[in-house]
């Protein structure tokens, strides 16, 4: 039993094909048309007697052939094309805009060349620390080949849902949501990184189904509900960390600068234990979350 390879599957690829000016053949039918109507009014003038066998049929033949070539005509406005399939064999398709005739046996398949979005529901997923999230996306798409379009996927607009939806998950559980490592991409912080990586990885997906994405945007983005308050409050506490490092590394420096200053400047000579107060003293002052009030020390720091 042979199995099919995967270069069996998903092998059709388009093939653009010229279809017949409609205009000369429209001629004809109207030509056609004319002669039905002359010899159905010859038949009406034979007043009481039988029309001749050899009328009748003529007019029953130019009656099937003005149907047959009616059934051929087609309209292709900008942006559209046209899949010609005999019999379920592949003709080809159509993608030049006007007024087209076609052998009326031949289906024609018509689909849309302009770009659409898929506006994507919001997705619980996890990120790449497990913290869940919720993300959602838009993205745009256009279909590039249309033979792979029409006969390698069931349905490629539920192909680009299902993948759409499938590559959203999965770049979100391939970063962090925030708080990354030094240079790492995070979700919040890399959007145009994250959305690259987004269309690479759509790309690769969707040119199965001869679908091309245009852009991919990330339109929602945040924690789930059950954890949002916890993850504000971490957020919080490390920006007030964050804050008193600053802080802390801004009053050591002054103090620095300040005993410098002093001794430079032989303003006043003080000893360790005097420094010691002193940087304590101007840390307090410096780091101090309150307004700060002096105390007055009428002795010494040795009685």
């Amino acid at each position: 039993m042979n199995t099919p390879t995967s270069a069996s599957l998903g092998s059709n690829r388009e093939q653009p094909v010229r279809a017949k000016n409609a205009w000369p053949i429209l001629f004809v039918l109207c030509a056609i048309a004319a002669l039905i109507v002359a010899q159905l009014i010859a038949d009406l003038s034979l007043a009481g007697r039988n029309p001749a066998f050899g009328s009748t049929a003529s007019t029953v033949i130019l009656v099937l052939a003005a149907i047959f070539l009616g059934a051929g005509f087609f309209i292709l406005q900008p942006n559209e094309a046209v899949v010609l399939t005999l019999f379920g064999a592949y003709c080809g398709s159509v993608r030049a805009n006007g007024f087209f005739w076609a052998n009326p046996f031949k289906r024609k398949t018509r689909i849309s060349l302009r770009v659409r979005n898929f506006n994507g529901e919001k997705l619980k997923v996890n990120d790449k620390r497990g913290n869940p999230i919720e993300i959602a996306a838009v993205i745009g798409w256009r279909v590039q080949d249309t033979a792979q379009a029409v006969f390698d996927v069931e349905s490629y607009d539920a192909y680009v849902r299902i993948q759409s939806e499938s590559a959203l998950r999965h770049i979100a559980g391939s970063y962090l949501y925030d708080d990354g490592e030094r240079n790492e991409v995070t979700l919040r912080g890399a959007g145009s990184e994250v959305t690259a990586a987004l269309v690479a990885e759509l790309q690769q997906s969707l040119a199965k189904a001869g679908v091309s994405v245009v852009e991919a945007r990330l339109t929602h983005l945040a924690y789930a509900p059950e954890v949002a308050q916890a993850m504000l409050r971490r957020q919080q506490a490390e920006a007030i960390i964050a804050a008193r490092q600053k802080i802390v590394i801004g009053a050591v420096s002054m103090v620095e600068m300040a005993l410098r200053e002093l001794t430079d400047k032989h303003v006043v000579t003080l000893d360790e234990e005097r420094k010691a107060a002193m940087v304590s003293n101007l840390l307090v002052v410096l780091c101090g979350e309150t307004e700060v009030h002096p105390v007055i020390n009428a002795g010494t720091l040795y009685s």
